[in-house]
């Protein structure tokens, strides 16, 4: 390891909460900084001295005092640079973007963090806009390549005309919002938003982790263009370093993000909406077979419409489960414990179960009466044991889901949340 305590006037902190972890600072270190620039770097040697000059000339342009924090994971010169050129060195052993920023997070000074890479492919000469944005309120800001500019070769055509626009288009489908580049890795937000994230990815899916939770939590947005560089020379991109796999990964695991924190999205409408289809087959069809368009729809059809109901309710208390599990703030729970309230589904649920018992147990007679055996007369009945049989189920479903809920919401407040 590089003896960073050799550098003129640099010295080693503590890191109370991480002994893993050593915090370098510089000689000139910012006493009280408003911004942070908080960077992660491996191995970038040959252009950090450029992003350190280009950081220092949009400081300067923004009008803020700011600390520049590398969280360095190093095995070449990058951290000697980095505190010659004014800034602070957090060596990390561990390495990952997202890992990167969890280490970072008790070490930020600054109550404004703008995040980004130490490679020179993002222009750190223009932060202004984003002091600017936080500045007005907001508490998280994107950066966006494609309302900026793209240097030509910055980004490969497949990322650029397919992956990223299909990633984003999939994000804000799901969670509602309008992000126009959301794997832009230059983006800024208040501390106390970077705190309530509770950021857990540790590799390139934090990007896509990061967006959500600041939907989810209903950070106030906004997003401003940047502008977009090809690799330096000299300088191969850590992709490129791991292998021509590498971009596929990260769309992947980003892609496995965004599904993980949007199962509300599928399951709750949708199985709102198969609930109600199938509960009004069942009952439909509970007295028996109905013509509907030239097709007679019987038995077959009310147990297919049974299960799609049993499903969808399952589905639908699965999706309030999640959105109360996501949303920290409580509201969904509050939110889903007043609808479900436990009295009152505690005997909707039981007067399922007995009605259901009721018209399986007319089955039972009628069958018994008929020594054992179906009759053409009994059809009806056959039809009202099957709706029964469902009612059963799904009044035991109900209950069983609302105590869930109900655990869950107790337990989110346990957490504080």
């Amino acid at each position: 390891m590089i003896a960073l305590e050799g550098i003129e006037g640099a010295r080693r902190l503590a890191v109370a909460h991480d002994t893993e972890l050593a915090l370098y600072v510089p000689k000139d270190d910012v006493a009280e900084p408003e911004l942070s620039i908080v960077i992660p770097a491996l191995n970038e040697e040959a252009v950090i001295a450029q992003f350190m000059d280009w950081c220092h000339k949009g400081i300067a342009a923004a009008g803020v005092e700011a600390e520049i924090l590398i969280i360095d994971s190093s095995d070449d010169d990058t951290p000697r640079i980095v505190l010659e050129k004014g800034g602070r060195v957090l060596k990390a052993p561990r390495r990952g973007l997202g890992r990167a920023y969890i280490d970072a997070i008790p070490i930020i000074r600054g109550r404004w963090v703008i995040l980004g890479d130490a490679d020179c492919t993002y222009d750190f000469r223009h932060i202004a806009p984003f002091v600017e944005k936080l500045r007005g309120g907001a508490e998280y800001v994107m950066g966006s390549r494609f309302a900026g500019y793209i240097e030509d070769g910055a980004m490969p055509k497949l990322h650029r005309y397919f992956g990223t626009p299909l990633t984003s288009a999939i994000l804000n489908i799901i969670y509602r919002s309008r992000f126009s580049d959301i794997h832009c890795g230059m983006r800024a937000l208040t501390l106390d938003a970077f705190l309530r994230l509770e950021m857990v990815s540790q590799s390139w899916q934090y990007a896509s982790e990061m967006i959500i939770k600041a939907v989810r939590l209903k950070l106030k947005t906004d997003e401003v263009p940047v502008r977009f560089y090809k690799d330096r020379d000299g300088r191969v991109s850590h992709h490129k370093r791991m292998g021509w796999f590498s971009p596929w990964q990260a769309g992947w695991i980003n892609l496995q993000t965004m599904l993980v924190h949007g199962a509300d999205f599928f399951s709750l409408k949708p199985g709102l909406l198969l609930f109600l289809l199938g509960i009004l087959a069942t009952v439909a069809l509970a007295r028996g077979s109905v013509e509907a368009g030239g097709m007679v729809l019987s038995l077959n059809s009310q147990m297919v419409g049974g299960t799609i109901a049993v499903v969808g309710l399952q589905l639908f208390f699965l999706g309030a489960m999640a959105e109360t599990l996501y949303d920290t703030s409580g509201e969904a729970a509050r939110r889903w414990t007043a609808r479900f309230a436990y009295t009152p589904v505690a005997l909707a649920s039981a007067s399922a179960v007995v009605a259901g018992l009721l018209l399986a147990g007319r089955f039972v007679m009628a069958f018994i009466e008929a020594e054992n055996t179906v009759t053409p007369a009994m059809v009806g009945i056959n039809h009202g044991a099957v709706a029964g049989l469902i009612f059963i189920i799904l009044g035991i479903l109900t209950f069983i889901s609302t105590l869930l809920l109900h655990a869950l919401a107790e337990y989110r407040g346990r957490k504080g949340t």
